[in-house]
């Protein structure tokens, strides 16, 4: 019942990387996400080995998140893949526009990939022989895409709805809407159908009303103190460059920290300190949650 059909095969990555989804057609193949940059050799591999000589033929990202899109160079590069993007980042990858695209904003790193196509909500993908409907997913990232197969009732949510929650709702940091759009996101897949659910982190659930429930929750908590989404913003961004690295000097953290667009946002919005004390408290926040610790001068990953 809760079984993924015999030509998807998902990756489950670490939280650094996105799960990629390797979906097998008669007569073509396709990728949805590709995972983070220093992961690309590993994408690549997994990739090789799961087609078995067969080819390539799409790539296709879900949002263009350093995390989901960062294998999208090396995999044109062997394959030649045609690649699709949300319709609403064609000029920024077009012109590789640092300052438009996440990348630069969060410290993060990205090959410079191209695009062939582009998707909007409302169109309809050929995928593994059978039909995805690409639905808009605003909240986590205004331009992020989810897509549903109603023949399967298999769900790619990517970063809108996870077992346990959903990805930072960047856009709030900037001081732009982003909970209202998670929420509308949220009752969107609550609307459908759903049997499977395929995440961009962790592994597929079947749990979907039990998901929706703790996404709500969560959203509700984040939603009646914005300063609660800043703080965990800063959390996660300090634990992904930590999971980059796996060391870093305790004294870099603050220079790290500022040296982030989104993190100088959320610092003038909502959270109103200096970098030295917001390093600390991130740095305690990631001890205490057994996310990292503390070895001498340096901050090691757990």
């Amino acid at each position: 019942m809760n079984a993924l059909p015999e030509s998807i095969q998902v990756f489950e990555r670490g939280w650094l990387s996105s799960n990629n989804i390797l979906l097998l057609g008669r007569h073509d193949t396709a990728i949805i996400d590709t995972g983070y940059l220093s992961h690309a050799p590993q994408t690549l591999e997994l990739v090789r080995h799961a087609l078995r000589g067969r080819h390539l033929d799409r790539i296709i990202n879900t949002h263009l998140h350093s995390d989901h899109c960062g294998g999208n160079a090396l995999l044109q590069a062997h394959y030649g893949s045609d690649t699709a993007i949300p319709v609403a980042e064609a000029e920024k990858v077009r012109h590789w526009d640092v300052d438009a695209l996440s990348f630069k904003a969060t410290g993060q790193c990205c090959d410079r990939f191209t695009f062939d196509a582009t998707i909007a909500p409302g169109d309809v993908l050929q995928l593994a022989d059978m039909e995805w409907r690409a639905l808009g997913a605003p909240g986590h990232d205004p331009h992020s895409l989810i897509f549903y197969c109603p023949q399967e009732r298999v769900l790619v949510s990517a970063d809108a709805l996870w077992e346990n929650g959903f990805g930072v709702i960047f856009p709030e940091l900037d001081g732009e809407s982003g909970f209202a759009e998670a929420r509308a996101t949220l009752d969107l897949i609550a609307g459908l159908d759903v049997r499977l659910v395929i995440p961009g982190h962790g592994a597929p659930f079947a749990d979907v009303a039990g998901a929706l429930a703790r996404a709500y929750s969560r959203l509700d908590y984040l939603a009646a103190d914005p300063l609660r989404n800043a703080q965990n913003a800063l959390k996660v961004l300090l634990k992904f460059l930590l999971l980059e690295r796996q060391r870093i000097a305790l004294a870099d953290v603050p220079q790290l920290l500022l040296a982030m667009p989104v993190f100088e946002a959320a610092n003038r919005n909502f959270l109103h300190q200096s970098p030295e004390q917001l390093g600390s408290w991130a740095v305690s926040q990631l001890v205490r949650a057994a996310a990292a610790r503390v070895e001498g001068e340096y901050l090691l990953n757990e």
